[in-house]
């Protein structure tokens, strides 16, 4: 396995759009690294450029020692996973997972030990001698991993490749691609993978770390944990979480001890807020709160904000409730005993955000600005 690095790596179309904007990433050997954003930000043009079925209109790819903006695909020491498996369909998958080597002319003794070996390890030695029109979709993308796993390549690049199964079967295919890209860590084989999804369950889920993408720029890399918890700027804050963080636009006044104006409300945030904010006077500012942040507090406590309950969602154990905060509309997520116990005879409640908890962005930026003394 070797170690991928993009350094100021560009894409731009022959009508002149820049697809992609000069981008920077590491991949360390052996770590999985999941490239996340929304449809047409350049996630899988990135790939494709790593694969060497882009060409590179600026910057470099390197994998290991080599740039390897020049090679061709084949020998780049990468192995892909399509969307679709792209399997061969007159090929029994004995001979799916074993053409790449007899292409490498490998004896055949030594391809049937390669074979089994995958076959052992993706626990599909039983479909070794059936087409792949007997294949189930989890199944037939069993024996794509093994495919690109029997090549031991130096990069696993990984193109959506459970977007076509349905949601029950893509939960059980990331337990085993997760569990598989362990046990050849433990078996002293990393594996050094790029896998690219628009599904943030995935994402957080699969990745050491995670690249979120917008527009062919990188927004932040991090692991799944910080990215939820320290979200750099508006837009992986609203795209890492699910349901997706509440943001909501007013004043924040006295941000020594911090006040939120929303409309006509407001409340107050307190102190350990006003020690992360990296500005010193009262602003605009747009004030984040995941769902799962909220507090239901009684009519009478001394801050909070009011509002209407407009739709309910019972999940079992949780609920999540759609508010309407005078004409701002969030999400709050409650235990199912906690909905129970609250007074519902009036469609009014009252949240309070969990201070410890707030992000503050700066409206022009985006830029998380709770973050900066934090950090410091």
């Amino acid at each position: 396995m070797a170690r991928l690095q993009l350094r100021n790596l560009e894409k731009t179309y022959g009508n002149q759009f820049k697809a992609v904007h000069g981008i920077n990433l590491d991949v360390e050997e052996g770590e999985f690294m999941v490239l996340v954003g929304p449809s047409g930000c350049a996630k899988s043009t990135t790939l494709r450029m790593i694969a060497g079925l882009e060409t590179i209109s600026g910057g470099e790819v390197r994998i290991g020692d080599r740039v390897v903006n020049d090679l061709a695909p084949g020998k780049r020491g990468i192995a892909m996973v399509f969307q679709n498996y792209a399997l061969y369909p007159h090929m029994k998958v004995r001979s799916n997972l074993s053409f790449g080597l007899r292409i490498q002319n490998m004896p055949k003794a030594e391809r049937e030990a390669a074979t089994q070996e995958v076959a052992r390890i993706l626990e599909i030695e039983e479909l070794l001698d059936r087409l792949p029109k007997q294949l189930s979709g989890g199944q037939a993308q069993r024996v794509a991993l093994g495919r690109a796993l029997i090549k031991k390549p130096e990069v696993f690049l990984f193109d959506e490749p459970l977007s076509n199964l349905d949601a029950k079967l893509r939960a059980s295919m990331r337990v085993r691609i997760i569990d598989l890209h362990r046990r050849l860590k433990q078996e002293g084989k990393p594996a050094t993978v790029v896998y690219v999804t628009h599904d943030q369950t995935e994402a957080m889920t699969m990745g050491d770390r995670i690249c979120v993408m917008k527009e062919g720029r990188i927004m932040q890399v991090a692991d799944p944990k910080t990215l939820y918890n320290r979200p750099a700027n508006l837009f992986v804050a609203g795209f890492i979480g699910s349901p997706e963080m509440n943001l909501m636009q007013g004043r924040l006044e006295d941000v020594s001890d911090p006040v939120f104006r929303l409309g006509n409300q407001s409340v107050h945030l307190g102190r350990e807020l006003g020690c992360r904010l990296a500005f010193a006077a009262s602003s605009e500012a747009t004030v984040g709160v995941r769902p799962q942040h909220f507090e239901l507090v009684s009519a009478d406590a001394g801050s909070g904000l009011n509002g209407c309950i407009s739709h309910v969602e019972f999940m079992g154990h949780e609920v999540y409730l759609h508010v309407d905060l005078g004409g701002v509309k969030v999400i709050a997520v409650v235990g199912a005993a906690d909905y129970e116990a609250l007074d519902r005879s009036s469609g009014q409640l009252r949240l309070k955000p969990q201070a410890a908890s707030v992000h503050v962005f700066d409206p022009a930026s985006g830029e998380n600005v709770s973050l900066a003394r934090e950090a410091a």
